[in-house]
């Protein structure tokens, strides 16, 4: 048996070079940043913190990113506390780049036509895989995520499931926002979402560290 294969069957895997967790916060915020301007065009909304400064940025008029990096600020004593500064400092970089993101590419990308039901369901997959891809390098992206995150690995419940529930309850509060039919392809998005991650995501199925 060789020492990986060892390793993995011990329950401890191989460490993330630094250039992985580099490439995967890049790739993730990336597909997150993506997801989210899909979903600003088509008047759609998330859930976590990401949903809630959607909704604040419709009724607002203030933009995505800057709504979504002060937000999260109060999450980040949660991460310390609980999870340490490498982390941290890893989720306060993956919400500054989706912040940043999130700025440019309504500058660098537009829509002529967008079908509602396709943009919901790209949008949650690529938000969903993105999430994972930083999940995976312990990498949260601010909020719920953190706690989700936290929960996961202190007391063994998923993170897509506990999000999909936080998320149903702020598509709730959406409710007053959006047109009914909005808000119906809102909760098919999240469901998604989190699918992808509670499929994906099972303690103990991926066993690289960062």
């Amino acid at each position: 048996m060789t020492q990986t294969n060892a390793a993995l069957f011990e329950g401890r895997g191989e460490r993330h070079r630094l250039y992985e967790d580099i490439l995967a916060m890049i790739a993730g915020t990336m597909f997150v940043s993506l997801g989210t301007l899909i979903y600003a065009q088509s008047l759609l909304t998330v859930g976590s913190t990401a949903g809630f400064a959607l909704l604040a940025s419709y009724v607002s008029g203030w933009g995505f990113g800057p709504i979504f990096f002060i937000v999260n600020l109060p999450f980040y004593i949660l991460a310390i506390k609980r999870m340490g500064w490498a982390f941290a400092i890893r989720t306060f970089t993956a919400v500054a780049l989706v912040s940043i993101l999130s700025k440019f590419n309504a500058q660098w990308i537009s829509f002529s036509h967008l079908d509602p039901l396709y943009a919901t369901i790209i949008g949650g997959g690529l938000i969903g895989t993105g999430l994972l891809m930083l999940f995976r390098h312990r990498t949260g992206l601010g909020g719920i995520n953190i706690l989700a995150m936290y929960l996961q690995e202190r007391l063994g419940l998923r993170a897509g499931y506990f999000q999909l529930g936080v998320d149903l309850a702020i598509l709730a509060a959406a409710s007053v926002i959006l047109p009914a039919d909005r808000l119906a392809l809102s909760v098919l998005g999240a469901a998604i979402t989190n699918l992808i991650l509670a499929i994906n995501h099972k303690p103990g199925r991926y066993m690289g560290l960062s």
